[in-house]
C-alpha cells in the first residue's frame, strides 16, 4: 500500500482531492477575482489647506447615472447604469467590461462645510470638492521671538 500526499494547504472536507482542485480553480480563477475586484471604482483622496478632493475613476458612465447623497457626516456616491437588452449584431468571444452599479461611502470630518460640496464629471473621472469651514483652515503666521 502506498500513501499519496496531496499538496493542498487549505483544509478541506471533500471526499476526493480532485474535487478540491476543481472548486479551488473555479473560485480562485483570475478572471473571477478581477471581475469582483472591479465592482467598486478606485478612488484618490487628497487634501490641502482649504479643501478635500475626492476623485473616482468611473469610465463609461454618464453624469445622470450618479447619485450623491449626504446623510449627517456620511457622503455616499452611487451609480446605476441600466443596460439595454437589445439585440447586438456583434458576436463576442469574450465580453468583460460592464458597470452595473456601485456604492462608495466616505465619513467626512466635522471640519467640512456641508453646504458647499461640489461635483464634476469629465473624461470618466468624478471629482468632488469638499471645502473646509473657515475656522478649520490652517492659519499660518510668523511668530516673533521676544
Amino acid at each position: 500500500m502506498t500513501l499519496v500526499k496531496f499538496n493542498n494547504p487549505k483544509k478541506s472536507f471533500a471526499v476526493n482531492p480532485f474535487f478540491n482542485d476543481v472548486f479551488d480553480s473555479i473560485l480562485h480563477d483570475q478572471f473571477v477575482s478581477d471581475k469582483l475586484a472591479t465592482r467598486v471604482p478606485v478612488v484618490n483622496i487628497s487634501e490641502n489647506d482649504s479643501e478635500f478632493h475626492i476623485e473616482l475613476a468611473v469610465p463609461g458612465l454618464k453624469k445622470e447615472d450618479f447619485k450623491i447623497n449626504l446623510d449627517k457626516n456620511v457622503l455616499s456616491i452611487s451609480a446605476d447604469k441600466k443596460t439595454d437588452n437589445a439585440e447586438d449584431t456583434k458576436k463576442y468571444s469574450k465580453r468583460e467590461y460592464s458597470y452595473n452599479s456601485f456604492v462608495r461611502s466616505f465619513t467626512l470630518p466635522e471640519t467640512v462645510d456641508h453646504g458647499k460640496i461640489e461635483a464634476d464629471y469629465t473624461d470618466g473621472i468624478l471629482k468632488l470638492t469638499v471645502p473646509k469651514k473657515e475656522e478649520a483652515k490652517i492659519q499660518s503666521r510668523e511668530i516673533a521671538i521676544k
